[in-house]
């Protein structure tokens, strides 16, 4: 695709986060902008007066700059610019293209329901000549005839009846206009060269581009509709279903280059196969012929390990520094947490983490002077079962005495734990694991408990060997 400095436009209305679909749909504008040297827009969709406040706006930004989403031009609010919308809504009345409608829902209702009509508004006030005023809406005069046909760069060509489509309000009765008009003035008045959203809006556009013919704005943006996002119940993500908001996964401790791989991959993917690629060589490859009509299954589970793999690359110095960082967010600073010993647990860390939020109960039982307890109901009944196995007071008791006289390093615990296993015959390292960490399974254990004080080991020994009798 040959294109020369394209205009896209990410257009979101606020809702108090950001949804990963919308995330989504600011990535493939950002690429698809990138990709041909062209500019990215940021417009916030605030015709709604209850949304347009600072809090909902940073919803929006404050995501984005997380994923290194930044914007060209913008943010523009369509809430500081209602009076060009009101002057286009009086340009097509006096073209005669739209009309004041006095009717009420419940009115339209009661008539469709006495006729049988399904269209919607049934046209009942189009010839009336009803006087603007209070609780008037404005409603466009759809042709009753001809189609509406759309060249979708990814779903092809659309086409909608004319005579399938209602005459549709453009402005409400309490004198504001609605997103439609505002979509139309603003894709004409910003330049706008392509339109790349989600296909829950395409049926929406039929009614942007005959406002668009009757304003007389010219030759209308290309259209790209994306493919819808589903669970695992391949149903539409939806909040009440599924987790959406951006920040849920940034609180868990996906890194946003790992989200940036995996939002890209969500209906369309890089021609070599290569999922986990730096966003450069994303840029250079992606276009929007090659992104599938069919909806894109967000798996949860592919986004962990993508970051996971993002997380493994890193040095351990850096994984450290990132690890501190989210204990910090959280409010997990214990006294005797240090980056020098997450540095040096940093490999063993890497390889068992997915998200940040696996590396707290992998790293609690060093750093606090309490033994953590379990809180899994299945986890706590295994422990249960595994301390009351054969010879475990004999392990404890063989371990507390020889660890009192050993050295104290990786190694040597190590030996001491392993001999205890020969000499009696007894599985000794889950038992002293349990006693020490306070769960079944966890880092490999020799190297941290050689980062405790030999006292605070043999405390936690004996006061899990106390309550086996």
């Amino acid at each position: 695709m040959a294109l020369e400095s394209p205009r896209v436009r990410f257009a979101p209305a606020p809702s108090g986060y950001l949804h990963v679909g919308s995330a989504r749909s600011a990535l493939f504008n950002w690429l698809f902008a990138k990709r041909f040297n062209g500019t990215f827009i940021l417009r916030i969709e605030d015709t709604n007066a209850d949304l347009a406040k600072p809090e909902f706006y940073n919803a929006i930004t404050s995501p984005l700059e997380w994923l290194g989403l930044r914007w060209d031009e913008g943010p523009y609010y369509q809430s500081q610019r209602i009076e060009k919308y009101i002057e286009a809504v009086a340009n097509l009345i006096d073209s005669k293209l739209a009309y004041c409608c006095e009717c009420t829902r419940e009115e339209i209702d009661e008539r469709n329901k006495e006729t049988g009509f399904r269209g919607g508004y049934d046209g009942y006030c189009r010839d009336r000549e009803v006087q603007d005023g209070p609780g008037i809406t404005i409603r466009f005069m759809t042709p009753k005839t001809g189609i509406v046909e759309i060249d979708d760069l990814i779903r092809g060509k659309v086409q909608f009846q004319n005579s399938e489509l209602e005459d549709f309000v453009i402005r409400r009765g309490n004198g504001t206009p609605v997103f439609l008009i505002a979509n139309a003035v603003d894709d004409a008045d910003m330049r706008i060269t392509h339109v790349i959203r989600g296909e829950d809006l395409l049926n929406t556009t039929p009614k942007v581009i005959l406002l668009w013919e009757g304003l007389g704005f010219g030759e209308a943006p290309k259209y790209a509709h994306l493919p819808l996002l589903v669970g695992d119940d391949r149903k539409k993500l939806s909040k009440r279903r599924h987790s959406v908001a951006l920040s849920d996964f940034q609180n868990q401790g996906i890194l946003p280059e790992a989200m940036i791989n995996y939002l890209a991959l969500l209906g369309w993917g890089p021609p070599d196969g290569k999922e986990i690629r730096p966003i450069d060589e994303m840029i250079d490859l992606f276009d929007l012929e090659s992104v599938n009509k069919s909806p894109a299954y967000f798996d949860e589970k592919k986004l962990k390990h993508i970051n996971g793999e993002y997380l493994q690359d890193l040095l351990p110095e850096d994984f450290a520094i990132l690890a501190n960082s989210y204990f910090e967010k959280i409010g997990w600073q214990p006294a005797n947490l240090n980056l020098k010993a997450l540095t040096n647990l940093a490999p063993d860390l890497q390889e068992r983490t997915e998200i940040l939020a696996d590396l707290k109960p992998l790293v609690d039982w060093i750093f606090e002077e309490k033994t953590p307890e379990e809180k899994n109901e299945k986890e706590i009944k295994k422990i249960n079962k595994a301390m009351r196995s054969e010879k475990v007071v004999e392990v404890l008791d063989l371990v507390i005495e020889q660890l009192q006289t050993c050295s104290w390093d990786e190694k040597s615990i190590g030996e001491v734990i392993s001999g205890v296993s020969e000499v009696l015959n007894a599985r000794s390292q889950v038992p002293v694991r349990i006693a020490v960490t306070g769960r079944r399974v966890g880092l490999p254990l020799y190297k941290p408990m050689a980062i405790l004080d030999r006292s605070l080991i043999i405390k936690r020994l004996i006061d899990t060997r106390s309550k086996l009798t």
